[in-house]
């Protein structure tokens, strides 16, 4: 069974081709190809993503990525079994694209059509690398406007332990990037400014580091940069010494909490998930945490940490047995932990 998966949540374009025969014994046999188109370029202009922008980029850029990767994979339309695209959440516009690109290759070919959670595909995409994880696991979810702690007891199912309050790590690393003029998108930039920056210059808040839960927030990180950068006389070196303690205070913060949902629930693993899952320093601070507790840490392959189709395709094949021919719908916000129901690998294959 061939899935053709389909991302356009906001800023990328993803598509993927995955085989779920092949992976029955090791998923990341399936994943036979993937392409992915970055708006990046078009929305830097703006400091950020322009929603009307990004719809008619994927408009563009679906039927080419599509036949490329076909031609690619040795594959032609004849050979897909069935067809997965982004449901949500995400920007609405943006999602109707893959909706109704994947809902019409559905009823022309009359192959089944399943929505599926974006926030879903991220967490699962650790599962693509040649070192998975076994459920169950906590989850570390630091995508965009996304930080969650959600504890997966098996594929669909989730529950959610802790969640931001406001700005999310993402948010806080995109608005710390504009405050220092580094434009956009915020987290490489910070990352690459703060190598050679001294995190111990500026004195930065842990928003609700030692606050009882495990609930998030990183607002109050934001205004720390705000008002430091309006006070202080930002030289080149300045800049990435505060870049460098922005990075660091959010690495710590995660830690902290991942480290708590850790001991209170007694999961034997951790998966983190999501672009900001590519930070260097939030790895190694994840990596050396857990090795304290003696729980193994998984990663998603760092071409697979932003939106892609590889994603998409995986948590597609999960979900065939959801799948309909024709219909599709898009659900700009939607809950993760609302996917209660636990899910067979592959079983409808």
């Amino acid at each position: 069974m061939l899935v053709l998966g389909i991302e356009t949540s906001c800023d990328e374009t993803g598509v993927a081709l995955f085989d779920a025969t092949l992976a029955r014994s090791e998923p990341a046999r399936g994943l036979l190809g993937h392409r992915l188109h970055s708006q990046v370029a078009m929305h830097a202009e703006y400091g950020g993503v322009v929603p009307e922008l990004a719809s008619r980029d994927h408009i563009r850029r679906v039927p080419s990525l599509v036949t490329e990767l076909l031609a690619d994979c040795g594959r032609g339309l004849d050979d897909l079994g069935a067809v997965a695209y982004t449901q949500g959440p995400g920007l609405a516009g943006a999602l109707l694209v893959g909706a109704a690109f994947a809902g019409g290759l559905s009823f022309a070919l009359d192959l089944p059509c399943v929505g599926v959670h974006h926030l879903e595909g991220h967490l699962l995409s650790p599962m693509l690398g040649e070192r998975a994880p076994d459920f169950p696991f906590l989850a570390l979810l630091v995508s965009g406007g996304h930080t969650q702690l959600l504890e997966a007891g098996a594929p669909g199912r989730y529950r959610l332990l802790g969640d931001t309050l406001d700005d999310a790590a993402g948010e806080a690393f995109d608005k710390t990037a504009q405050l220092l003029g580094l434009g956009y998108p915020g987290g490489p930039a910070i990352s690459a400014l703060a190598l050679r920056g001294n995190p111990a210059r500026f004195t930065l808040p842990r928003p609700m580091l030692h606050s009882p839960g495990l609930d998030l927030s990183f607002s109050g990180l934001k205004t720390a940069v705000a008002l430091l950068v309006k006070r202080e006389s930002m030289d080149d070196q300045a800049r990435a010494d505060l870049a460098a303690g922005v990075e660091l205070a959010i690495a710590e913060v995660l830690t902290a909490k991942a480290v708590a949902a850790l001991r209170a629930t007694g999961l034997p693993r951790l998966v983190v998930a999501g672009g900001v899952g590519a930070n260097r320093r939030l790895r190694e601070h994840l990596s050396a945490a857990a090795e304290k507790l003696g729980v193994p840490v998984f990663y998603p392959d760092l071409a697979l940490c932003t939106d892609n189709g590889a994603m998409i395709a995986f948590a597609g094949a999960l979900r065939l047995a959801e799948a309909t021919r024709g219909a599709f719908q898009v659900r700009p916000r939607w809950d993760l932990a609302s996917l209660s129901e636990a899910v067979d690998y592959f079983g409808a294959a």
